[in-house]
């Protein structure tokens, strides 16, 4: 498996390239749309074609790149069935599963940070598995809850019911990081996470996190309206 953790400053998130070299077939997860050129560059470079792009949710600090990525490649786009994105070629139940090559992408609902949030567990044999968990849990962190559907104790039920039941050593990657950590792992969050591991109650997390008074992201009035219609802006 080829995998790749690419960075977009302005928003601080990370888009992740998966691929299988042996097949040819790449997909992207959480595309920002100022990236396009770059993106499409590195799967040429990696001897792949794009078939699979994936967005996590419908992102409110950024436009995604889902829709210029289709037109550019017939890609086929994927967002949750709970998303608010009728755009996408396919809106994604948990559990839905999908195939880059020999590479496994599992969708799981994680909803709280917004109704529609996804993350997808990335498995290959002989490889380490990988959850790619959007906003649902950063690390050391997590998504707010006050826009966009969020509900705190939705996410806290999210986060321990599909992510911290994974084995501890699967590798965790957030869609963004605002203080320069790349990866954790699930064993460590449960440990380690001030707001979802071990040492919180979700009663407290509730507590923590609707009392947290919140600017709201820069981009919103964009980037919503945007990325429901997968990144066409009008």
């Amino acid at each position: 498996m080829i995998f790749r953790q690419l960075f977009d400053k302005e928003s601080s998130t990370y888009t992740y390239l998966v691929a299988d070299a042996e097949a040819g077939e790449a997909a992207l997860v959480d595309p920002v749309v100022e990236h396009v050129e770059r993106d499409l560059s590195l799967v040429r470079e990696l001897g792949c074609r794009l078939v699979s792009v994936f967005d996590t949710h419908v992102h409110a600090d950024h436009v995604t790149g889902a829709g210029k990525l289709r037109e550019r490649t017939q890609a086929t786009t994927h967002v949750s069935a709970q998303g608010g994105a009728p755009c996408a070629d396919v809106e994604m139940k948990d559990g839905h599963a999908a195939r880059v090559g020999r590479v496994a992408i599992t969708a799981l609902a994680t909803p709280g940070h917004t109704n529609g949030c996804m993350s997808f567990l990335v498995a290959a044999e002989g490889e380490r598995l990988r959850v790619l968990t959007g906003d649902a849990l950063l690390v050391r962190g997590c998504g707010r809850t006050d826009f966009q559907e969020g509900d705190a104790a939705t996410l806290w039920s999210s986060v321990h019911d599909k992510i911290f039941s994974l084995p501890d050593d699967t590798l965790v990657y957030p869609a963004h990081d605002y203080r320069g950590f790349t990866v954790s792992t699930v064993g460590e969050e449960k440990r380690l996470n001030p707001r979802l591991g071990e040492r919180m109650s979700r009663d407290a997390f509730v507590t923590l996190m609707n009392e947290l008074d919140l600017p709201p992201p820069g981009k919103i009035h964009e980037a919503v309206p945007a990325n429901r219609a997968c990144g066409q802006r009008g």
